[in-house]
């Protein structure tokens, strides 16, 4: 089946874009062990749903009943054209919410298949099923698992998405799976500020700039403010830094991309920060809305500017974190963290 199936799949991946690609059964994850190890830990920090997901994740055929095996899809984010923001953001979130266009596409895949083997079923996801993907892709032979935690292959580097058509047929995974190429480098653990990667490939989520600037309610610590330089939203410096990617898009492009600071107080810089404080949440997410940004919501976008505004000493700023203080109650400390800073320098 796996064959003749191929045969039918590859011209549809490739039409709508896709060259990286692979077959998983869904059953018996190899990582669960190791995920539900970083759960007890509490190293997903806030994001509860994660746990939630644990028995889903564990035993997939019992969730999608009838479901036996994964196609694995990868899709390059890198370099992107456009920015919703001259902040400094992650990679991937200089694009349109992948999440919307990336399922688009494989929904269009899947139409297709379900016209050519009818009765059977096929599913789509993107970041949103309670799957384990990295350990999906790891089986169809996409990559490895790296010390940064990601997915690693040696020609397309780490800077893509994944994504799943699940299926009812059974497909055979590859019998060998893809040797680690990370050897004795450990260059995405030594550049994390925050020093969120552990031995093993173990990221604890509540030290991740990531983490701490798009999925947490929360405003962090004194401490890991300071380490979080001029990331806006997201940071991508355990990927940048790799090798690997090095190797796909050029070493000085990457490399531009890992500098300790790049905010310069650039009129656009500063004129953004002033937008994000002034502007209602409601006006925030509705320029945001088709962007990965709105993931964080107008409190975290508010938060996120002040840490920078604070690290980069954005005095220009002082009235309007004057301001931000008086009307948002959440915000206030952290205001007053930022003023205290300004009179520090």
């Amino acid at each position: 089946m796996t064959n003749s199936f191929t045969e039918i799949l590859k011209p549809l991946l490739q039409e709508a874009g896709f060259e990286h690609y692979g077959f998983s059964p869904l059953e018996n994850p190899f990582s669960i062990g190791a995920y539900e190890d970083w759960i007890h830990k509490g190293y997903h920090g806030e994001m509860e749903y994660l746990k939630t997901h644990l028995p889903f994740k564990k035993e997939p055929t019992r969730h999608f009943k009838g479901l036996q095996s994964a196609i694995v899809v990868a899709k390059p984010y890198f370099p992107n054209s456009t920015t919703p923001t001259p902040l400094r953001i992650a990679e991937y979130a200089k694009s349109r919410d992948y999440h919307l266009t990336f399922k688009e596409e494989l929904d269009a895949v899947a139409e297709k298949l379900k016209a050519q083997f009818l009765g059977e079923e096929f599913l789509c996801f993107t970041d949103s099923a309670p799957l384990l993907e990295r350990d999906l892709a790891y089986r169809a032979g996409l990559g490895w698992i790296g010390k940064n935690t990601c997915l690693i292959d040696r020609k397309q580097g780490s800077l893509f998405f994944l994504g799943e058509i699940l299926t009812s047929l059974s497909l055979e995974a590859p019998k060998e799976r893809t040797l680690d190429f990370c050897g004795k480098c450990s260059k995405c653990i030594e550049i994390c500020p925050t020093n969120a990667l552990e031995e093993n490939r173990i990221l604890n989520a509540k030290k991740c700039i990531s983490y701490l600037t798009i999925e947490s309610k929360k405003i962090p610590d004194q401490d890991l403010r300071k380490q979080m330089g001029d990331w806006f939203f997201g940071c991508d410096l355990c990927q940048t830094v790799c090798p690997w990617n090095e190797k796909k898009y050029g070493k000085d492009l990457m490399q531009s991309l890992t500098e300790p600071v790049r905010f310069s107080k650039t009129s656009e810089e500063i004129e953004s920060l002033r937008k994000i404080l002034t502007k209602s949440n409601k006006e925030l997410l509705s320029e945001f809305k088709e962007s990965p940004l709105s993931r964080a919501r107008g409190f975290g976008l508010k938060r996120n500017a002040l840490i920078v505004i604070a690290n980069q000493n954005v005095t220009e700023l002082k009235d309007e974190v004057e301001h931000a203080s008086r009307q948002w109650p959440r915000l206030k400390e952290l205001c007053d963290w930022v003023l205290e800073s300004f009179h520090e320098d």
